[in-house]
Order: C-alpha cells, then sequence, then structure tokens
C-alpha cells in the first residue's frame, strides 16, 4: 500500500476549525434566544407597568367629584380594555383620547359609555350557581359599583362572589342601597335560579324555597318591605318534602284542625273553601304548611274533597292522608255514618291511594246538636232530627217562611233527641225568619240564636220573647246585632218621612181570611213603635185592608207547631158578629182566628120551579153583607196590629184603629199614617 501524502489527515485525527466553529454556534443559538426572551420579556413587563401605572393615573383622575373612580382600565401587555360611564360625553372623549396617547400602547378597547337618566329604573340580581350572584340593569351613578358592592356584602349568601353587571345610571329611587340589600337577602333562602327585581320602588321575586324553614322566614321577612317599597309580583314555590300528608281533625264543636302539606297559595283557598262547607259555620283552625311533594298521579283536589266527605260523617275524630294511604278514625255521626265511612274507603277513594286504617265508633248523641243557618240566599240545615216525619214536618214549616231562599237539607235521622225538641224548634223557626242573617242551634236542651237584625228594636224584642217561648227546662241565649240605630227625631215632619221610609217597599198584607201577623210584619212593626216613641207629638193610625174579590181562607198547615201545641183546630170569627177589639186583639196575637164572609142563603132543593123573587135575598142586600163582612175582617186585622204596637210599647192613646174610614185594598195592605 503506497504511503498517504503528507497533506492528508487521517479518519479519526483531530476536528477542523470550521467544525468547531459550526458546533459553537449551535450550542450558542439557544443561550441567544433565552438572552433574548429574556430582554424582550424584561422590556415588556417595563412596558405593561408603565402601561398600568398611566392608565391607573389616568383612571384615578376620573374620581374627582364623584364617589369614586368612574373608568375601569385592564391592561393585557401592550393592550388596554377601557369600561364605565362617564357623567358626560366630554369626559369620556378626554379620558379615552388620554389613554390613545399612552406611549407603547398596541390597542385600546373602549367599552366606556355615558350616564344616562333611566325610567323606570330596573336592577336585579340572580344566583345562577351556588356560588354566585350576578347583578344586572342599573345600579345608582351617586352611589358607586364599589360602595354598593361593600353594602351587599353581609346580605350575600355564604361562600357566594358578586358579579356586577349593570350599568350606572341616574334615576335611583331613594334608599336603593337598603332596598337592593333586601332583595339579595332573600335570595338565601331560595335555590338555584332564582331573581329578585327593583322595578323603582316595587320588588318582586321569584323562586323556589330551599326548606320550609326558608320558606316560613320568607312569608315573615315579605311581611315587611323596606319603607317607601312594595312587594311587585311574588312568586316563589314551596319547597318539596319527602313525607307530604294531609289531615283534618273534627272537634265535639263542630270546628275542624287542618294541618299536613299544600302545594300553593290557590290549593289552600280551594281547600278552605270546602272546609267552610263541612264546618257549616264552625270555626276552622288553618295550620297546614305550603309544601309540594303529593306522590304523581293522584289528584289533590279529588283528595281533599274526599277527606273533607269522611269528616262530615264525624262527630269527632281525624281522617289523614300519609304516605300515599287514607285513614280515618273517632267518633262517626251516628251508625249509619259508620257504614258509610266504609263504603267510602272501599269504593270510592281516588285512584292513587290506599285504606290505612278505619277504627270508628257509633256512640250516642251527647249533646243532640240541630244547626239552622240563614244565609244570603240559603238556608242550610245539619245535625240529627228524631225521625223522617220530623224532617218533613220541619221543612213544611221552613218553606213558606224561607220562600225567596234555596233549603238545603244535610240533616241526619238519630235517636237522642230530649224532651220539648219540637215545641223549642217551633218556637225558634218564626223568629230565625225576622232576620236578615242567622243560625239557630240547639245542643241538647240549650238553644242559641244569632245574627243581625234589621232594626235594633226587632233585636231587643227576640231577646226578650224568645227565652219565655221554649219549654219548661230549656235554656235561650239570644245575640242580635243591628247596624241601624233608632230613630231619635222630634220633628212632625221629620217623623212622617221616616216613617215612610220605614214601610217603603214593605207592605203588611195579611193571608185571605186571617188576621194573624205574619212573621215578616215583625221588623216593620218593631221600627214603627220605635218612630212612635221617639215621635211624642204623633199618633200611630191603622187602617186594615180587604181580600181580593174571590179569595179563600189560606191557613197554612203548620205540623211542627202542631205537634208541639197538640191542639185543634180553632173555629173560625164570624163574619156577622159585631168587632170587639179585645177580642180581636187576642185572636190576632195567637193568630187562632180567622173572619169568613158570611154564606149567601141558599134556594130551596126541594122545589123544582124558579126560585121566589120574594125568598130571595136581593143582590143590593148580598153585596151590602159582603161588604160588612170585609169591613169587620178589615178592622180585625187593623186592631190586630194595634194591639202589637201597644205591646211594643206605644201608650195606648197614641195607636188606633179609627172608625169610618173605608178599608184599603188588599194590593195596599195595612195603611199605617201619623197624626198630630
Amino acid at each position: 500500500m503506497p504511503p498517504l501524502p503528507p497533506s492528508s489527515t487521517p479518519p479519526h485525527g483531530p476536528p477542523s476549525r470550521s467544525r468547531l466553529v459550526r458546533i459553537g454556534w449551535l450550542v450558542g443559538l439557544p443561550v441567544l434566544l433565552l438572552v433574548a426572551a429574556a430582554a424582550y420579556s424584561l422590556g415588556m413587563s417595563r412596558v405593561t407597568a408603565r402601561l398600568e401605572r398611566q392608565a391607573s393615573e389616568i383612571a384615578a383622575a376620573t374620581g374627582e367629584g364623584q364617589p369614586e373612580p368612574w373608568l375601569r382600565v385592564s391592561v393585557a401587555g401592550r393592550d388596554l380594555t377601557a369600561s364605565g360611564e362617564a357623567p358626560d360625553a366630554s369626559q369620556r372623549e378626554a379620558v379615552i383620547g388620554r389613554l390613545a396617547a399612552i406611549e407603547g400602547l398596541r390597542r385600546l378597547t373602549d367599552r366606556t359609555g355615558v350616564i344616562e337618566e333611566v325610567s323606570p329604573f330596573v336592577w336585579s340580581v340572580e344566583r345562577p350557581a351556588a356560588g354566585r350572584i350576578e347583578a344586572k340593569g342599573s345600579r345608582p351613578a351617586e352611589v358607586g359599583a364599589f360602595e354598593l358592592a361593600q353594602r351587599l356584602k353581609p346580605a350575600l349568601p355564604r361562600d357566594t362572589t358578586l358579579s356586577d353587571r349593570a350599568r350606572a345610571a341616574r334615576g335611583a329611587p331613594r334608599d336603593f342601597p337598603d332596598a337592593a340589600a333586601f332583595a339579595v337577602e332573600r335570595l338565601q333562602d331560595l335555590t338555584t335560579g332564582a331573581v329578585a327585581t327593583l322595578n323603582d320602588t316595587v320588588i318582586s321575586i321569584r323562586g323556589e324555597a330551599a326548606s320550609l324553614a326558608a320558606y316560613d322566614a320568607l312569608r315573615t321577612a315579605l311581611a315587611t318591605p323596606p319603607q317607601g317599597y312594595t312587594l311587585g309580583t311574588v312568586e316563589i314555590t314551596p319547597p318539596v318534602v319527602a313525607d307530604f300528608r294531609f289531615g283534618v281533625s273534627r272537634r265535639p264543636d263542630g270546628s275542624l284542625e287542618l294541618d299536613g302539606h299544600v302545594a300553593s297559595e290557590s290549593a289552600r283557598e280551594e281547600i278552605r273553601a270546602i272546609a267552610a262547607e263541612a264546618a257549616e259555620g264552625a270555626a276552622i283552625d288553618d295550620r297546614l304548611r305550603d309544601a309540594r311533594g303529593l306522590p304523581q298521579g293522584i289528584d289533590g283536589p279529588a283528595l281533599a274533597r274526599f277527606v273533607f266527605k269522611l269528616a262530615g260523617l264525624l262527630h269527632q275524630g281525624r281522617v289523614s292522608f300519609e304516605g300515599a294511604a287514607i285513614s280515618v278514625e273517632g267518633n262517626a255521626l251516628d251508625t249509619a255514618a259508620v257504614a258509610e265511612a266504609e263504603a267510602l274507603m272501599r269504593d270510592a277513594r281516588p285512584a292513587g291511594t290506599a285504606v290505612g286504617g278505619v277504627a270508628l265508633t257509633a256512640r250516642p248523641i251527647v249533646p243532640y246538636v240541630l244547626r239552622i243557618r240563614r244565609g244570603a240566599d240559603s238556608v242550610t240545615l245539619s245535625g240529627h232530627l228524631p225521625d223522617q216525619a220530623a224532617r218533613e214536618a220541619l221543612l213544611a214549616r221552613l218553606n213558606p217562611r224561607f220562600f225567596r231562599e234555596s233549603i238545603q237539607d244535610r240533616t241526619r235521622l238519630a235517636d237522642g233527641a230530649p224532651a220539648g225538641f219540637a215545641a223549642a224548634l217551633a218556637a225558634a223557626i218564626d223568629p230565625l225568619s225576622t232576620l236578615a242573617t242567622g243560625e239557630l242551634t240547639i245542643a241538647g236542651t240549650d238553644l242559641r240564636l244569632t245574627g243581625t237584625s234589621l232594626y235594633p228594636e226587632s233585636a231587643a224584642r227576640l231577646g226578650r220573647t224568645l227565652p219565655r217561648a221554649l219549654p219548661a227546662g230549656w235554656s235561650a241565649t239570644v245575640t242580635i246585632a243591628s247596624d241601624e240605630a233608632p230613630a231619635v227625631t222630634a220633628d212632625s215632619g221629620g217623623c212622617g218621612q221616616r216613617l215612610a221610609e220605614r214601610t217603603a217597599g214593605h207592605p203588611l198584607r195579611f193571608a185571605p181570611g186571617s188576621t194573624a201577623l205574619a212573621p215578616e210584619f215583625y221588623p216593620v212593626l218593631d221600627a214603627v213603635a220605635a218612630l212612635a216613641r221617639a215621635c211624642p207629638g204623633e199618633r200611630i193610625e191603622v187602617v186594615g185592608h180587604l181580600d181580593p174579590a174571590g179569595a179563600k181562607s189560606e191557613a197554612p198547615a203548620d205540623p211542627v207547631a202542631d205537634e208541639a201545641a197538640k191542639e185543634t183546630a180553632p173555629k173560625p170569627v164570624k163574619a156577622n158578629a159585631k168587632a170587639d177589639p179585645k177580642k180581636d186583639a187576642k185572636t190576632a196575637k195567637t193568630g187562632k182566628g180567622k173572619a169568613e164572609p158570611k154564606e149567601a142563603a141558599k134556594p130551596d132543593s126541594k122545589s123544582d120551579s124558579k126560585p121566589d123573587s120574594k125568598s130571595e135575598p136581593k143582590p143590593e142586600k148580598i153585596e151590602a153583607e159582603r161588604a160588612d163582612a170585609g169591613a169587620d175582617l178589615a178592622r180585625a186585622r187593623a186592631l190586630a196590629v194595634v194591639d202589637y204596637l201597644q205591646k211594643a210599647g206605644v201608650p195606648l192613646e197614641r195607636a188606633a184603629a179609627p172608625t169610618g174610614v173605608a178599608p184599603l185594598s188588599e194590593r195596599q195592605g195595612i195603611g199605617l199614617s201619623l197624626r198630630s
């Protein structure tokens, strides 16, 4: 092998210089890059710091004459973002110009605005998540964002931050921070998604309560909004509970206690309406709490109606719904009520419910209760009656006295009525019929009449007469109110006008052939008697009225009174008998007498020929006899009214039925006038 040339380098000899230079550059380049990056970062941080410093100075200067600086600037490298609301457009333009002139600025994003007057002034807070509350709308420019946030901080729910996205504006109502804090504090008791809004001075809240305790706290707090503010729309959904239940307890006095849960205020109103009907005038103790959680598939209104229907069969006891099951226990109204309750539980339960338990007893009815309640357009009967005959007799007595009202019979039949029950009932129905509204309650041998009378005189009279009319061993409590004060006047013209007012629209008409005062006469005559006592210089004159032509005697049967009195029908008063004032007055008061027109003489039935003109009464004579009979009947009626007025306190010499005065027609009714 030939030798290598002297200038040649062996393959594994030392590296060349150019190669070393290349290797040095490769090693030093990262170092240079790091140095360059450090220099750039250092320079950029200095630029950013300078931008932040100069921007902060400009922002701080906007606080002169303001609650706080209105300008807010954020820096990202050499970029600035400006936000806030300037007091006016000139200040906004000046500030943006100063920011744009900062040396080294690359880009300026302008999100500023100008404070404006807004109306209505609307601000709202929403709870989108458990740890955050967002404010939107308009906030007062006079307060400032930072100061408002500090005022709201104590009202924020625990571990919650406030994100203020509202814009400053003018036109906020007085004491806005207090109202805003009130609204924010309400969100503590609501779940996520709740919203509270201030629209000028109206506070509205919408959301779901976090718990039963929170729901109660909300209702208490909302009862007293901040001074100068009112509540608008409040839509707070009750919380959901796992043990949804509902119960009705009936007490011995007929009152009801409601407890458990109700899904909404509208449902509560519906339940109270059903309860009022079931209580039949007795008290209702509402202890229901708002909550949701009724098992799916169960109709709430149907459940409530069923529960109250069962409660209506109880004298004392409880009906409850719990765990999707219905239970009833206690003392039933009577033996039949036990079977009715069992049939209802078996065949008529609402869909989705189960039988929880039936534990009913039928004890003797003590006290024996009957209620008759007169409302504006109906008369409701409830409680017990001895038998079907007593029920029919009671309805026969009520129908003619309450012919304008509908009669709703909810009574049940059961033994145990006290002695004298029919007589006490007969004595109290007429007084009840004279009231505008009222209630008659019989409990054992205690009778209670309450209500409102059109006239105070009638109320006073009932308090005196009803206790005396009851059978031995019975007691009566009469509580009658009147909205009208007794008339007090001595002016003759005023007395006449007041008499016309008392009698207008209340004509007094006797039944055909009768001299008995009807119950509807009493309030009018009581008022007339009070007027006569208040006008000592006047005398009441009474004129009777005739029956319509061809009218027959109408003496309606009164089964209750007949059973109570056990008396036979009295004989009618003869029409051709002379009027006896004392006897007529007595007859009118008791209602046991009636006058009948004299019958015309009948022709001889044995004769087939025409009647002899000599023996047949002349038409003129017949008419005269009829006129005399009618006049006697009219006078007897006038005397009956006079007798009532005298017993109502009118002196004897100041109430009279004058003679020689023509009777009035049936259409006119009894005539009442004042004479000096």
